[in-house]
This record gives C-alpha cells, sequence and structure tokens, in this order.
C-alpha cells in the first residue's frame, strides 16, 4: 500500500486511534474541532475520513475531498454524510452495524423499564425528600404485548430479550424474513395492527423519507391509551409535536426518549416539562465497551479498504458474503472487458442489461458495477469507478438492469445495450483454465480470446470471403492471431472475430468494405 492519510475528525476511543497509529504506510491526523468550511480545507489532501455523529459530511465537503475514497463510520446511522453524494463521487461509505447493537438494545430496555416503574421520577421525588409511593405505582412487563419498529441487528436482540422477560413479542419490518422472525418467536404485523395491539413499542427503524415522523398524531391516536413509546433509533421518526399533545391529552400513558430531531435538545422545548417521559441524551451507544468496539472495528475496515479495496460493512456498495467476494475477483476482469466492449458497439445507448447465469449469479449485482463502470469509461473517456458509475449512468439517462438467467447453468455473463441502432450483445466467461472467453457475441456463438484488438466482421456466408479479408490484412502488413466464426444459418449470415496486431486504419477498413458479401466491417479495442 503506497502512504495514505486518514483524517479523523469526531472523538475515537483509544484502542481505534491505535489501530491507525499502528498501521504502516497510514499518516493519521485527528481534528475533532472542525466546522463545514475548516472540514473542506482539511479533506482536500485526505485518502480516508473516520467520524461518529458529529461531524456532517455534505455534497460541499466531498467536492473539496479530490482524494476522498472511503468514509468510515464508528457507529451505525449514516445521515450525517450525503450518500447521494459521495457515491455520485465514487466514495466508499462504511459503518459498524453490529459494534454498539447490544448496548443500544440495553439502553432501550433500561428504558422500557424505567419508563414502566417510573424510576427517574421516583428517584427524583426521594432526592427532593419526599416519599410518595403510591403516586408511582408502575406496570408490569410480563405478558405484555412488545411491538418491535424494525427488526434489524438492534431489533432482534430485543426481541430475544424480550422473549426472555416473557412478553409478547410482534414486529413490523417490511424487510423482515418470516421464517426467521418465526423462529425468534416474533409475529410480523401490519404497522396499523403493531399500533392496536402493542401495550409498549420500541422503535430500531433508520431514519429515511418513509420512517420520518412515523409515529405523528395518526398514528397515536391509533395506540392504546395505556402504551408507553420507546425511541432509542433515531430522531426525526417520532413527530415531537404530536407526542407532546398525546401525552399532555393522555392519548398515550408514557413515552422515553434517547434521540431527538434537534441535538442537543432545546432547553425551552415542552418535552422537557412534562412528568409521564423519560429523557436521556443520546446514550443508546455510550459504553465503554460499545466506544472501544466500534473504533477499533472502523478503523480496522478503514486500513483494510485502503490496502486491499475490500469493503466491510459498506453501505453504499452491495453486500456479499466473503465466500461471494473470493469468487468475485476472478469474474470482474470479464465484466469489464464486457462492458468496454459493448460500448464500442453501440450508439447512443438507453438501457444497458446484465444477465449472470450458473455459479456466478449471485454475484449478477457487485458485478453490474463493474461492466457499467467499463462501459461509462469507454463513453466518456473519463475514468468512471464501479461507485461513481451508476450515477454517471442516470446522468445520460442510460438505465441499469440486473438480471439472472435460471435456464443457463453455466457461469456466463452477458451485457446486453439497447441503443439509438438497435440491440447489441457479448457474452462472456472465465474458462476452467481460466482464459476469458467471449462466448457470444451480437447474437452469433463465439468461442474466442476476449482480449486486445480485434476486427469484427459481418458477412455474407459464401465462398471467399475469409481468403478475401485475409489477404487484404496481409497485404498491409496486418498479422492475425486468431480468428473465430459464428454462422446464423437462418439469416445466411457470418460474424468474424478476426484477432490482429498492428494497426488497422481508415483506408483499410475501406478496402474492406468494399469487398463482395461485406455487410460491416469495425474495430474494436477488448
Amino acid at each position: 500500500m503506497s502512504r495514505v492519510k486518514i483524517l479523523v475528525s469526531d472523538k475515537l476511543s483509544r484502542d481505534g486511534l491505535q489501530v491507525l497509529e499502528d498501521a504502516e504506510d497510514v499518516d493519521v491526523v485527528v481534528r475533532t474541532d472542525l466546522d463545514e468550511d475548516g472540514l473542506c480545507e482539511a479533506i482536500a489532501d485526505v485518502d480516508g475520513l473516520v467520524i461518529r455523529s458529529a461531524t456532517q459530511v455534505t455534497a460541499k465537503v466531498l467536492a473539496a475531498a479530490t482524494q476522498l475514497r472511503a468514509i468510515g463510520r464508528a457507529g451505525i446511522g449514516v445521515d450525517n454524510v450525503d450518500l447521494s453524494a459521495a457515491s455520485k463521487a465514487g466514495v466508499v461509505v462504511m459503518n459498524t452495524p453490529f459494534g454498539n447493537a447490544v448496548t443500544t438494545a440495553e439502553h432501550a430496555l433500561s428504558l422500557l423499564a424505567a419508563l414502566a416503574r417510573n424510576i427517574p421520577q421516583a428517584t427524583a421525588s426521594m432526592k427532593a425528600g419526599k416519599w410518595e409511593k403510591s403516586l408511582y405505582q408502575g406496570r408490569e412487563r410480563w405478558n405484555k404485548t412488545l411491538g418491535i419498529v424494525g427488526l434489524g441487528n438492534i431489533g432482534k436482540i430485543v426481541a430475544d430479550r424480550a422473549n426472555g422477560a416473557r412478553m409478547k413479542v410482534i414486529a413490523h419490518d417490511p424487510l423482515a424474513d418470516a421464517d426467521e422472525a418465526q423462529a425468534m418467536n416474533v409475529a410480523l404485523v401490519s404497522f396499523a395492527d403493531l399500533l392496536e395491539q402493542s401495550d409498549f413499542i420500541t422503535i430500531h427503524a433508520p431514519l429515511v423519507p418513509s420512517t420520518r415522523h412515523l409515529f405523528d398524531a395518526e398514528a397515536f391516536s391509533k395506540m392504546k391509551k395505556s402504551a408507553m413509546l420507546v425511541n432509542a433509533a433515531r430522531g426525526g421518526i417520532v413527530d415531537e409535536g404530536a407526542l407532546v399533545d398525546a401525552l399532555r391529552s393522555g392519548e398515550i400513558a408514557g413515552a422515553a426518549l434517547d434521540v431527538f430531531e434537534t441535538e442537543p435538545i432545546d432547553p425551552s422545548h415542552p418535552l422537557l416539562g412534562l412528568d409521564n417521559i423519560v429523557l436521556t441524551p443520546h446514550l443508546g451507544a455510550s459504553t465503554v465497551e460499545a466506544q472501544n468496539r466500534v473504533g477499533v472495528e472502523i478503523a480496522e475496515q478503514m486500513v483494510e479498504f485502503l490496502r486491499t479495496s475490500r469493503v466491510r460493512n459498506g453501505v453504499n456498495v452491495p453486500a456479499i458474503s466473503d465466500s461471494a467476494r473470493a469468487r468475485l475477483g476472478t469474474e470482474i476482469e470479464v465484466a469489464e472487458r464486457l462492458g468496454s466492449l459493448v460500448a464500442q458497439l453501440c450508439e447512443r445507448p438507453s438501457e444497458l442489461r446484465v444477465t449472470a447465469s450458473g455459479a456466478i449469479a449471485d454475484l449478477v449485482k457487485p458485478l453490474t458495477r463493474y461492466v457499467v463502470a467499463a462501459f461509462m469509461e469507454r463513453l466518456t473517456g473519463q475514468s468512471v469507478n464501479p461507485l461513481s458509475a451508476m450515477f454517471e449512468a442516470q446522468e445520460r439517462n442510460i438505465s441499469i438492469v440486473e438480471a439472472t438467467d435460471a435456464g443457463d447453468d453455466r457461469p456466463n455473463l452477458r451485457v446486453t445495450v439497447q441503443s439509438e441502432d438497435g440491440l447489441h450483445t457479448a457474452t462472456g466467461r472465465r474458462s476452467r483454465s481460466g482464459e476469458l472467453r467471449l462466448v457470444g457475441l451480437e447474437g452469433y456463438s463465439t468461442d474466442a480470446i476476449l482480449e486486445g484488438p480485434a476486427l469484427i466482421v459481418r458477412n455474407g456466408d459464401e465462398p471467399g470471403v475469409i481468403g478475401a479479408v485475409g489477404s487484404v490484412l496481409g497485404a498491409h502488413g496486418i498479422n492475425v492471431s486468431r480468428l473465430q466464426v459464428g454462422l446464423d444459418e437462418k439469416t445466411g449470415r457470418a460474424l468474424a472475430l478476426w484477432n490482429f496486431s498492428g494497426e488497422v486504419g481508415t483506408s483499410v477498413l475501406d478496402e474492406l468494405r468494399a469487398l463482395p458479401h461485406i455487410v460491416s466491417v469495425r474495430v474494436v479495442d477488448i
């Protein structure tokens, strides 16, 4: 690894910093006092940026980061990173989704217990010299229904702990696997049913457009009047104005919040004046163990990525297993060469379709990015990486389609482009011996080497055509290293791929096109 620079712009655990400082060829700069303009200046020559929740990585910051390759978030939430701008800039964003999962789940359950038993209020009362035993009568959690919104890493831990406490657990998560939920003794329900059935509700969903103000006045009106709400996920999922009204009117019995729409919360916020709410200052991940864990994890991920380009816990890249990643490495070159090849065949493309089959069918998502990157690079003449490629295509109104072919058990990758001049296609694979083979081109079956400059000649299937083309090339000192011919018996046409060394200029192409039975001639660099 050539020497790289990593900027740490939020407080990181000592052990996490030690991982960065001990890494060879890494220069570490710690600056935790930067506003947006200061970060723009500091990030100009940085390869990696490590953050927590305080640093705001905006489009302006990313525009100033001319050599930034990765952003590492020590924690789960990345709503402080402009993911669209990062992806467009080709910057990988990673987080640590498991490092503080237990800690956050434990805090949510602690909030629920404190809320149900009025522990903070009773403590404050006793410290004021009072003994108000009857005032702070609580509620049992045993045999009550807990509704979990979001059954991800944290939600699953909460469900496990709640089952241990003999609660009835239901959950709402459109992405949850029904079989997995059943194995965890969790019933998946609609959001409306969760609101109506739950005695306690705890939120463990990300803040995205579909979850912003998910808990609004309408949601509170559907909850039991005895229900209690816990949010240790993200501020903004709960409409705080509507929550204040619901707590004041008795529409719900209580709430506990660890996160807020604006942090730190305004001292005059009406939530602070309510008796039936428990508040903590975003402590979900704030344990010694969790902070040390996420600091070390993100430091290790950052160093590994800058050394090997391996992405762990990528937020804006497709997630693949270690076994799939190992197989992907041998297929990337096929994807890149096919993408580059079809870009040379088309005029003004509108759709690019990537189809994987056989043993590589599960790799279609990451392989598509490499196809698109090579395609866009050839099309634009500019450097394009697999992350920014999708945005480059989108900006040019080129639709990207990923597909698998269950009817083909061979490990083929087929790239098809729809363009103004028609449909173009190329199919390739890596052979058992490791060679890159072109096994299909423009609808013709082939078995050619997928490399080097080549002539693609379409012609009528007539005697003497191959000899005539060879004679022209030989007369101009162009050496032919390989020749592969595909035949379409229905049309009576053939497609020949001539691998050559030398230079085929315009005059040679004109001479070839003038030969009898020649339909078209094109030079490509595979």
